[in-house]
């Protein structure tokens, strides 16, 4: 990872996770609270970028891991190794490898999905886990089923499956697919020629791709849309409502299979929420988590 992209005071590592060596960015006290950023679709740990500094300035030890398949990440071959069981076990094989019984989580998108895995599962290691435009897995579904607009939303899902195709579509002209999905969701202005520069590099590391759509390819191995047991740890969702891909409903929809949980709209911002409305995120992360 290039030296400039770094946030103030961070630092770059390589952690034995899980059987697979993790890249992750990590800043803050060395003996603070530990906190795990998990990134979604298609960014890295540089997603969170206008988190970690302030975070880590609150007195957390905060922690950004390119998931399994992102970046300089390990990414195992097949379809398998990214079943989200699978993924949440990396989560808590990082936090294994630095040494930290319990923990807490902030997600995004498909980071959040992990989390809420990871809270629902592990319960007794997750003191509080904060969700970013993303449901619980297990609630989609049935909501898509009862609101057209959600299912017009999730088409590509079905679209990534497909074997090859969406490889090629996003790979063409330099990754424009990708640059323009980011660009075509977000508000203007939002990622700058510099960022895609970074993300480019990210893409273009050897089987990445494929191992990022192998997430949600994945998903059709996984049990995790039955009816999960309820979310014991303190939750807090934060959700952009004006998300391309995601109802705002869904915020809701899954609070109710939590004990404790809160949730923010935040109506002028969407599915990129911690990019545009870093300053309210960040507060509301800090009250969170302190």
């Amino acid at each position: 990872m290039a030296p400039e992209t770094l946030p103030s005071g961070g630092e770059s590592l390589r952690l034995a996770a899980h059987g697979i060596t993790l890249h992750a960015v990590t800043a803050g006290p060395a003996d603070g609270p530990l906190v795990i950023l998990l990134h979604g679709f298609p960014e890295f740990w540089f997603g969170w970028r206008r988190q970690i500094t302030p975070l880590a300035a609150s007195g957390l030890r905060v922690v950004v891991p390119d998931q399994r398949g992102y970046n300089l990440s390990d990414k195992p071959a097949g379809v398998a190794p990214y079943r989200l069981d699978t993924l949440a076990d990396d989560v808590l094989g990082l936090a294994d490898a630095l040494g930290h019984e319990r923990f807490a989580m902030v997600g995004h998108d498909w980071g959040a999905a992990v989390a809420w895995h990871v809270a629902s599962r592990s319960p007794e290691r997750v003191t509080r886990a904060a969700i970013l435009n993303a449901p619980h897995l297990a609630t989609l579904r049935q909501y898509a089923r009862a609101h057209l607009r959600q299912a017009l939303k999730s088409w590509y899902v079905a679209y990534f499956q497909l074997p090859f195709l969406p490889e090629l579509g996003l790979r063409a002209g330099g990754f424009r697919g990708l640059r323009r999905a980011l660009q075509r969701t977000s508000r203007p202005g939002t990622f700058t020629d510099e960022d895609f520069r970074h993300y480019r590099e990210a893409w273009a590391q050897p089987g990445a791709l494929t191992a990022m759509l192998n997430w949600y390819r994945a998903l059709r191995l996984a049990g995790v849309l039955a009816a999960p047991a309820r979310v014991r740890v303190p939750v807090r969702v934060i959700w952009g409502d004006r998300d391309a891909f995601l109802e705002a409903g869904l915020a809701e929809a899954s609070a109710a299979l939590c004990e404790r949980a809160e949730v923010f709209h935040l109506p002028d911002a969407t599915h990129w929420v911690q990019h545009e409305e870093a300053e309210r995120v960040n507060r509301l992360l800090i009250e969170f988590l302190t």
